[in-house]
This record gives structure tokens, C-alpha cells and sequence, in this order.
């Protein structure tokens, strides 16, 4: 008995291979355009930092930032982040000069970029936060990361860590913004960006002379009703730093114990108060209160500085926040600060020249 293939299935027997034959065509093309379109995307960038490398996507989609500064490098690059610490000082969770930022990229209030989730890092890094965000990477190169938040962070997200060579929160200025830049694909940007930045600090440094040269430290807060020691930032942290940059120069006592100490921050007994007689400046958070009490210490108030009101003192505002340099904070503050600086050398220069004509006239 023979059996009838009916036109229909026929037809349907020849199509068959044929469509496979053509499926299969089609699959090895879409393959090999997929396997570009991997290799395209799945370039990566090796970052090296203090807890070993990461890598970064060479051109991350969503950047999350950590800790109070870091929003700052991409920001100045033209990437908003998804996600950034909160700034829990100064007056309000957005500084004046990030808010700036924001709006200028169309990420404020109306715009239309979607605005950075703000983390609360009052009690530490909001980890579920963080990750809440679905970022590419975690920016982290001004921080105090220790190993076990590296972990955590890193579980997240890749993330990049302070410099190798740097003490937890003594990043400068200028490794944050190549550390982070490069993380981001935007390493030639971020030379730009340098380039700019030290071009308006040498222009507002030669239009006030009265400040190069001049020994300046800067004084962490001080306790008037213990004068029995002295705090102060060392040459790790980035606010002595930028007197560097300004021409100015570290009092001798306070390089000899950076140099032997990888700290941020030390302190002296006021006994040995007399290894800071060559200090023309002091920078602090206080007010005159806290330097008249200084004043009326027989030892402490010998210092130079102090003994010639040669004296900045700086509040809880856009001023006292922006000491510590930063991408954003740097040119928004950078003439208010000069001027208050030139004002303390001027008031040295005068001193030192009053006791000079002393002197001579003596002589």
C-alpha cells in the first residue's frame, strides 16, 4: 500500500531543512556579532590601590561614590553619579558647589538626569544602599576604607581604593583625580582637569606674594580647657598640602614628624611647643575665643603665629569645608581662602619687620 504525500506537507518536508539551513546561517552571524559586541563591552582597566587591584570596566555605565568627597571627581567630568554619601556637615546634605555641579548637568531639582541617591554615612557605609543602586563601580580613593569595607564594598560592585602609597585620608588632590578618572575611562580628562586646576592655583598664588615662603600648620581643633597638648594635621593630609601648592612651606617640627609617622594627624606635649617657633601661620577650626585662651598660655602663647595674631580661623561653612581640597571645592572657595591667608602673612610680614627695626636700633 503506498502512502500519499499530500501537496501541503510536502512542501513543508523541502521547507523544513531549508529554514534550519538558513537559521543556522543567520546564528553563526549573530553569534560572531555578539561575540564583538562582547569583546567591546567586556574591556576592562586594571586600577591598582591600597588593598591590591580592580578591574574596572573600561567604560562603566553607573558610578557610586563612597565617603564624603568622591562624588566630586566624576562630577567635574561630567558623570553623575548614581549614588553618593550624603555631606552630614556644612549646612546642608549637598555642598554649595556640588549642588552647582548637579544642576549644571541637568541632575537638580527639574532636571532631567536622574539626581544621585544620597548615602547616609553617619553611622558608616549604608551597604545596602550602596548595593540598591546596581552600580559598575564603587569610587572610593579619598577614604579611610579598611580591609573588611574594601570586602564588603567590593562584593558589590568593583571598587577603587585610596593609592597604594597613601595613609588612609591623605589622598591629594591631584592622585584622587587620576585614580578616579582612570576608573571611570576618562584618564585624559582627568589630566585636563589638573592641568586647569593647577593653572588658577599658581594665578591666585602670585597675586598674593605675601604668603609664599611663609612656615604655615594647621591646627585640628583645640580643647581651651586642656592646652597641655597640640594637635595638628601632618604633611599626609591633603589641607598642609595645599599650602605646598601655594608656595607656602611646612614648619620644620611638623615635617620631621610626618616624615617619621605615616599619620594624618599628630600631637606634641606643650612642653615642646618651642620646635614650632618658626611658625609664621596657623590655620584652625575655632573661633577668637579659643585663640585668646591660646594667647594667655605662657608657653603656648609664644608661638610666632599666635604671639603676632597671624591667625585663620575657620567655621563650620563653605570655607572651613573646602580647606581640604577638592575638584569642585577648590576653585569655589580658592580667592576667599588666599585673601584670609595673605591677611595672616601680611600680619607675620609686619612683625617680623617691626622686630627686625627692634634690632637694629638695639644694636
Amino acid at each position: 500500500m503506498s502512502t500519499l504525500i499530500s501537496p501541503k506537507s510536502g512542501f513543508r518536508r523541502v521547507l523544513r531543512p531549508l529554514v534550519l539551513m538558513i537559521a543556522a546561517v543567520l546564528g553563526l552571524s549573530l553569534a560572531a556579532c555578539s561575540s564583538d559586541e562582547s569583546s567591546d563591552s567586556g574591556d576592562t582597566i586594571t586600577i591598582e590601590h591600597a588593598f591590591g587591584t580592580t578591574e574596572v570596566s573600561a567604560d562603566p555605565g553607573r558610578v557610586a561614590t563612597v565617603n564624603f568627597e568622591n562624588q566630586e571627581v566624576p562630577l567635574a567630568l561630567g558623570v553623575v553619579p548614581v549614588g553618593m554619601a550624603k555631606a552630614n556637615f556644612g549646612g546642608s546634605d549637598i555642598l554649595p558647589w556640588v549642588q552647582e555641579k548637579l544642576d549644571e548637568l541637568g541632575a537638580g531639582a527639574g532636571g532631567d538626569v536622574e539626581a544621585p541617591v544620597l548615602f547616609d554615612e553617619t553611622d558608616g557605609i549604608d551597604y545596602e544602599a550602596v548595593s540598591d543602586t546596581h552600580p559598575d563601580v564603587i569610587l572610593a580613593g579619598y577614604s579611610g576604607l579598611d580591609q573588611e569595607q574594601y570586602d564588603r564594598l567590593s562584593e558589590i560592585a568593583p571598587t577603587v581604593a585610596f593609592p597604594k602609597d597613601q595613609v588612609a585620608w591623605g589622598t591629594p588632590w591631584r592622585e584622587n583625580i587620576e585614580i578616579e578618572s582612570k576608573a571611570i575611562g576618562k584618564e585624559e580628562e582627568g589630566r585636563a582637569l589638573i592641568a586647569d586646576l593647577e593653572k588658577k592655583i599658581t594665578e591666585a598664588a602670585d597675586a598674593h606674594p605675601a604668603i609664599k615662603g611663609k612656615k604655615t600648620m594647621f591646627l585640628t581643633h583645640v580643647d581651651p580647657s586642656d592646652l597641655s597638648q597640640v594637635t595638628f594635621y601632618t604633611n599626609h593630609d591633603t589641607r598642609p598640602q595645599f599650602f605646598n601648592d601655594l608656595g607656602m612651606v611646612t614648619p620644620d617640627a611638623i615635617q620631621k614628624f610626618g616624615d617619621a609617622n605615616d599619620e594624618f594627624s599628630g600631637t606634641i606635649s606643650a612642653e615642646q611647643a618651642d620646635t614650632l617657633s618658626d611658625v609664621d601661620i596657623i590655620v584652625t577650626y575655632g573661633d577668637q575665643a579659643m585663640i585668646d585662651t591660646i594667647r594667655r598660655d605662657p608657653v603656648l602663647g609664644q608661638i610666632p603665629a599666635i604671639r603676632n595674631d597671624a591667625v585663620v580661623l575657620l567655621g563650620d561653612d563653605e570655607l572651613g569645608t573646602a580647606a581640604n581640597p577638592t575638584p569642585l571645592g577648590l576653585p569655589y572657595i580658592l580667592d576667599q581662602y588666599v585673601d584670609v591667608l595673605d591677611a595672616a602673612a601680611q600680619k607675620a610680614s609686619a612683625q617680623d619687620a617691626s622686630q627686625d627695626a627692634t634690632e637694629q636700633n638695639a644694636a
